[in-house]
C-alpha cells in the first residue's frame, strides 16, 4: 500500500523559519530555493494530542513467539518485517528514513524519546516504519527545543507503537534466526492479529521504491556557485528513498536536480543535462522489477556514457546488479551507527552509519551472512562497460561495502556518509565524488552546451 499520509515531496509556498526543509538555503548564488515539508512540521500545526493509551498489546512473530506490552502511537494494527537498529540516539532520523518503509522497527537502546522531536530534524516528510517497538517510551521529553514526543509524532502520522517489550530477547531472536514477519495490536484482537500474520506477504515483494520516491523532478539550488563565483556542476540525484541530509550535503557541492526513481536516463538528459549522476539509499529488494530496476538502468547508461556516478546503499546495490553481481537478503541486516568498514586500499577502518537488509555478493566468496530464506537475485551480466573491484568490506562479517569501477569515474558505498544519525568518518566521500566530477566536467561539453552553460 502506498504511504499517502504525507507526500514524499511536498513543496511549501515559502520558506518559514524553524520549519520545513530547504536544502538550497545559504548556498551562494541561490536566490529562491524551494522548501519542502519536514515530518516534524505536523507537530507545529497540531493542536493538543491525546496521550498514549498504554492499553495491553500483543506482538506476535511468524514463528509463534509472543511478547506482551503496552500500546502507544496510532490506534491501529502494525504489520511488516521485524528489524532492529542499534543507535543510542537519532531516533527521529531513523523514524523518518524511507529505507524503513515496510518494516516494524525495534530500537535496542532501552529508552526511546528522551529528548523529544525537534523542528527540521527529520530525514523526510513522513514516518516510514509500519510500527515501532521499544523497551520504554519517554512520555514527557526533557529538552528545551522539543516540540513533541515520539508518541505525538507517531500518532500524527498514523503509525502504531508498543513498549514494555523485552527488546534484548527480541533482538537475540532476530540475530540468531533472521528477520521475520510480525504483527502487533490490542490483546483483545489476538485472533485478528493471527489471521493477518498468516496472510502477510514480505514487504520486499512490493515496489517500495515507488512508494517513497519523489513525484517529479525539481532543481533544489539553481544558480549555486563556489566562493569564487564559479557555477557548481549539475548533479542528477535519483531518489530511491533519499534522506534529507544527503541532499543537504550534495547541495553544498553541486547544483542538484532531485529526480524520481522511474525517470529514465534519456528523460533526465533531455530535461536537465546533468554533469553527473547519484543514486540514493532506499527500501526493499534491489532486484525488484519496478522502480529500482528503472533506476539501475539509468545508472548503467550513465556509466556507459562516461558520466561520473556515485551510489549509496540501495544505489550501491543497483550498481552491483548492473556489474553482474547478485544481491541477496542478509540474515538480519546492518542497521545502526557503529558499523566498522575497512578501506582495502588504505587499510583504514571507518565507523559508519548503515540501514540495509540486502547486500551485494562478494565476487570471490559469494553470499556472506545470508538470510535463511535464501532470497537472492539471479546471476546477471555486467552491463556497465567496465570492470570493478571491491574497495570496502564490513569488518564484522566481511560483506561487500563498496565498489570502484576500473577506468570509470564512478564508485559506490553501502554505508551512509551523510551520517544522520551516525559518525562523520565517511563524510569525505562526498568530497571525493566532488573532486571526480570537477575534473570530469570540462571533458563533458555535450551536456553543458545543451543547457546553455558557458
Amino acid at each position: 500500500m502506498i504511504n499517502n499520509r504525507v507526500p514524499a515531496v511536498s513543496m511549501m509556498s515559502e520558506s518559514t523559519p524553524g520549519r520545513g526543509f530547504t536544502p538550497g538555503a545559504d548556498i551562494l548564488g541561490v536566490k529562491e530555493p524551494p522548501t519542502f515539508v519536514d515530518a516534524a512540521d505536523i507537530l507545529i500545526d497540531s493542536k493538543e494530542l491525546q496521550p498514549p493509551s498504554l492499553e495491553p498489546g500483543l506482538l506476535i512473530l511468524a514463528d509463534g513467539t509472543r511478547f506482551k506490552g503496552q500500546l502507544f502511537g496510532a490506534e491501529t494494527i502494525a504489520m511488516g518485517e521485524l528489524v532492529f537498529t542499534t543507535g543510542m540516539c537519532g531516533y527521529q532520523e531513523s523514524l523518518t528514513d524511507p529505507s524503513f518503509a515496510g518494516q516494524v522497527l525495534t530500537f535496542t537502546w532501552p529508552l526511546l524519546g528522551n529528548y523529544g522531536v525537534h523542528r527540521c530534524g527529520s530525514e523526510s516528510s513522513s514516518v516510514w516504519p509500519r510500527g515501532v517497538v521499544c523497551r520504554e517510551l519517554m512520555k514527557i521529553p526533557d529538552h528545551r527545543d522539543s516540540i513533541g514526543s515520539v508518541h505525538d509524532l507517531l500518532i500524527s502520522h498514523g503509525v502504531p507503537g508498543i513498549e514494555g517489550i523485552d527488546t534484548r530477547s527480541l533482538t537475540r531472536r532476530v540475530r540468531e534466526h533472521g528477520t521475520v514477519l510480525c504483527v502487533f495490536g490490542p490483546v483483545e484482537k489476538e485472533q485478528e492479529l493471527i489471521n493477518i500474520l498468516e496472510n502477510l506477504s514480505p514487504p520486499d515483494h512490493s515496489d517500495l521504491v515507488a512508494e517513497v520516491t519523489c513525484s517529479e523532478s525539481i532543481i533544489l539550488n539553481e544558480g549555486a556557485t563556489d566562493m569564487d563565483g564559479n557555477p557548481f556542476p549539475r548533479l542528477a540525484a535519483i531518489d530511491c528513498g533519499i534522506k534529507f541530509n544527503i541532499l543537504r550535503e550534495l547541495c553544498t557541492r553541486f547544483e542538484v536536480v532531485w529526480c524520481p526513481a522511474d525517470m529514465n536516463f534519456d528523460e533526465i538528459i533531455e530535461q536537465w543535462s546533468p554533469d553527473a549522476f547519484f543514486s540514493s539509499n532506499g527500501p526493499g529488494d534491489p532486484a525488484h522489477p519496478g522502480s529500482a530496476t528503472i533506476a539501475r538502468e539509468t545508472l548503467a547508461a550513465a556509466v556507459r556514457k562516461d558520466f561520473p556516478v556515485m551510489g549509496i546503499c540501495l544505489g550501491h546495490q543497483l550498481m552491483g546488479l548492473a556489474a553482474g553481481l547478485r544481491t541477496y537478503k542478509l540474515r538480519y541486516g546492518h542497521r545502526g551507527a557503529n558499523q566498522p568498514v575497512m578501506d582495502l586500499e588504505s587499510k583504514r577502518v571507518y565507523i559508519t552509519s548503515q540501514n540495509h537488509g540486502f547486500a551485494v555478493e562478494d565476487p570471490d566468496q559469494g553470499m556472506l551472512a545470508p538470510h535463511p530464506s535464501g532470497v537472492c537475485s539471479e546471476k546477471g551480466t555486467n552491463v556497465l562497460g567496465a570492470d570493478f573491484k571491491v574497495r570496502y568490506i564490513n569488518s564484522n562479517d566481511r560483506t561487500v561495502e563498496g565498489l570502484d569501477l576500473v577506468g570509470k569515474s564512478s564508485f559506490t558505498v553501502q554505508f551512509h556518509p551523510e551520517a544522520r544519525p551516525g559518525p562523520l568518518d565517511a563524510a569525505p566521500l562526498f568530497d571525493r565524488f566532488s573532486d571526480i566530477v570537477n575534473k570530469n566536467v570540462p571533458i563533458n561539453k555535450v551536456t553543458k552546451s545543451l543547457r546553455g552553460d558557458n
